[in-house]
């Protein structure tokens, strides 16, 4: 199965775990067997792999997602990087010619394409499976999947199939109604689009040589920030007569905001917190190193990150945009491919951080022009080179570098690290990348 998982969007829904880095696919709030936690990116990524171990994934996202995605999948995911976000088609476009030109995949071969963080059972990909094969044998050039709706909701467009078979020719598609007009829809046997489709790859590929002038990946990526930003639905679907529609009946949920995400959660909360006998449908998601108490709550959601503090009633949650957007804040936590950090203190010439490298990760070999660094190492063990000199490192130990000093450090166990930065210009364009001399 060649499967493309859309990756985009910032988090605004989901403030304060999710920001313009982490958006909230990367949030790790599930349980696994093992009692472990992780997101909505693991989870998908785990059932794909638990259906097809020999899928081809690749994931379509921008440049500010590609190190939480290396942090939480390893190296080995495919990554179709958009260098600005320019809408779904060109993103699509792009990943399609990844898959030929990059991957290798023949013209001929099917692809699936979904978002990257549906909430779902492992039902939903042997169904995503079916697509594909049904993509690879039909006449049509599309073939959607169409969700059986539960209730007459007004976030989601609407396809209404000619037939009530299991796979159909479409009558026509309906924009996000007003409920009383979906329900109307669903009378007439309509299903959601829930944005999940497929294609023989040689079609979007004709398709996007049909709208963009490009030779191949290399040239389209080129090309990606002057194209125009255009969804595929209006792009391709609006124009394709030879559609047709799988249905699937199983679960399905879109976790866009805080009210629908509590409903998926296997417990009332991740990370501390302590309830009295009288909360009732109370959720918790704390990411401080610090309790949270609920007292006589009702219907309400608790969210504590280093970027804020939410406590809301859980269906006002669903309006928090508007007020996240007058927010100017520096993100606070991050993951990157090699690890993660937190902001503990910002001052006029002067930033705190926790540092945390993965086992076996390192930094860039970089610089700066106009910040010094101290690095205080707290736990763990690893090896530091700084302007070309390896030193061993281990918990107590303090290393110093100055303006224009080139430096990295490696992990050989978890090594976690306070690093301080001085200067009257901390930002984080001031720096400078470098190859690694052959040292270890």
């Amino acid at each position: 199965m060649n499967i493309v998982l859309l990756s985009g969007g910032s988090g605004q829904r989901l403030w304060p775990l999710s920001n313009d880095i982490r958006s909230k696919q990367f949030i790790k709030i599930f349980h696994t067997a093992d009692g472990e936690l992780e997101s909505m990116v693991q989870r998908v990524y785990r059932q794909i792999r638990t259906i097809d171990k020999d899928a081809t994934v690749t994931i379509a996202t921008s440049k500010s997602q590609v190190s939480a995605i290396h942090n939480q999948l390893g190296e080995d995911v495919g990554i179709s990087v958009e260098p600005c976000r320019r809408d779904t088609f060109p993103a699509i476009a792009l990943a399609a010619a990844y898959l030929k030109d990059v991957k290798g995949i023949s013209e001929d071969e099917p692809v699936v394409v979904c978002p990257v963080d549906p909430y779902v059972e492992i039902d939903y990909f042997d169904a995503l499976k079916d697509l594909g094969a049904q993509a690879a044998s039909s006449n049509a050039n599309l073939v959607l999947m169409g969700i059986e709706p539960t209730y007459p909701s007004e976030k989601y467009g609407y396809i209404i199939p000619d037939t009530p078979a299991p796979v159909s020719t479409v009558s026509m598609f309906k924009e996000k109604p007003t409920k009383e007009i979906a329900e109307q829809y669903i009378s007439q046997g309509a299903l959601w689009n829930g944005g999940v489709f497929a294609f023989r790859l040689g079609y979007v590929l004709d398709r996007a040589h049909a709208l963009i002038d490009f030779e191949n990946y290399e040239d389209l990526f080129s090309k990606y920030e002057t194209l125009d930003k255009i969804s595929f639905d209006y792009a391709v679907v609006e124009h394709e007569d030879r559609i047709e529609v799988m249905r699937f009946s199983g679960m399905w949920k879109d976790l866009g905001t805080w009210n629908t995400l509590t409903e998926a959660m296997d417990s009332h909360n991740v990370g501390e917190a302590l309830f009295n006998e009288t909360c009732r449908n109370v959720h918790v998601v704390n990411e401080l190193n610090l309790p949270v108490l609920c007292m006589g709550l009702k219907d309400i959601v608790v969210s504590a990150s280093p970027d804020g503090i939410l406590v809301s009633d859980k269906e006002q949650s669903s309006y928090i945009k508007p007020f996240v957007n007058t927010l100017n804040h520096r993100v606070m936590f991050a993951e990157k491919s090699w690890g993660s950090f937190r902001i503990l203190d910002i001052e006029k010439e002067s930033l705190t951080i926790k540092v945390t490298l993965n086992p076996g990760h390192q930094m860039n070999y970089h610089s700066h022009d106009f910040r010094n660094e101290v690095w205080n190492v707290i736990s763990g063990t690893g090896r530091a080179v700084i302007d070309g000199v390896v030193y061993n490192v281990h918990a107590g130990d303090t290393l110093q570098m100055n303006a224009g000093s080139k430096h990295t450090i490696f992990a050989d166990t978890e090594l976690q690290i306070i690093e301080v930065q001085f200067g009257k210009d901390i930002n984080v364009h001031d720096k400078h990348k470098y190859d690694l001399p052959s040292l270890f």
